[in-house]
């Protein structure tokens, strides 16, 4: 791995609650509020902002894992911002500690984890993925 991909490295992410985002337009709820997946999604872009710079060339990282706690609903019309730190590199295998905040409240955290893999290789393997037999 890169030297320079060490633990204490952030990475940040930010959003602002429009419909598309809210949990009634992405079917996970009933109420017109920030949707727990995009929080999530935007965590992971905090994430891959952390390591993109950092990582040996051709390489990329893929989300492999996340335990969050949405903790606070937010309105549309406000911002979010995620942070991702880089907390443990074990060989190939990223993790990252999460968060959330809206423009006053905590609303999200948890533990995120990531793998580098060869992008051409990963892709090549996602292409063929439907051709086999079974």
């Amino acid at each position: 791995m890169e030297k320079s991909l060490q633990p204490g490295l952030k990475g940040t992410a930010e959003a602002e609650v429009v419909a598309p985002l809210t949990a009634i337009s992405m079917k996970s709820g009933d109420v017109e509020v920030y949707a727990t997946p995009a929080m999530i999604a935007l965590m992971e872009e905090a994430a891959v902002a952390c390591v993109r710079d950092h990582l040996p060339e051709g390489q990329t990282s893929v989300g492999t894992y996340i335990e969050v706690h949405h903790r606070a609903a937010t309105p549309p019309g406000m911002k979010v911002k995620a942070e991702a730190i880089l907390e443990a590199v074990d060989g190939r295998k990223l993790t990252f500690k999460v968060t959330a905040h809206d423009e006053l409240d905590l609303i999200g955290e948890g533990r995120h984890e990531r793998v580098i893999v060869p992008r051409d290789k990963f892709m090549e393997k996602v292409k063929t993925k439907g051709q086999k037999d079974r």
